[in-house]
């Protein structure tokens, strides 16, 4: 799971944020499983509790589901971009990367149009 956009994470609320970013972008879809807990402390070298924390906060959002071994699974309800926005998305973040436009000027953006 260790990648650029994950090599900064070190809070719940950071990894409770990254999971539901693949998950409302639909890079993760409904009955996906999500790394164990334990796993995800390996992952982002981070301590059990605040990946604990992490899940329970995206399980209390309804955004997945816990099944015991069977591992922790995005919610059926999970809450999906539309297939068009998320296509929009995709094709925004490409473009952006190709002109190699920040990340953050990116999320500002969309921040200031969302408000506009």
């Amino acid at each position: 799971m260790r990648s650029p956009s994950t090599d900064g994470i070190r809070s719940a609320e950071q990894i409770y944020q990254y999971f539901k970013g693949l998950i409302v972008s639909g890079l993760l879809g409904a009955g996906d499983k999500l790394p164990t807990v334990r796993q995800t402390v390996i992952d982002l070298d981070v301590a059990l509790g605040t990946a604990a924390k992490a899940y329970k906060m995206l399980e209390q959002e309804g955004l997945v589901v816990s099944r015991g071994r069977a591992g922790t699974r995005v919610a059926e309800s999970g809450a999906l971009l539309p297939g068009d926005v998320a296509a929009q998305v995709r094709a925004t973040v490409a473009s952006a990367k190709r002109h190699g436009v920040p990340r953050e000027d990116v999320a500002s953006a969309f921040r200031a149009y969302w408000d506009a």
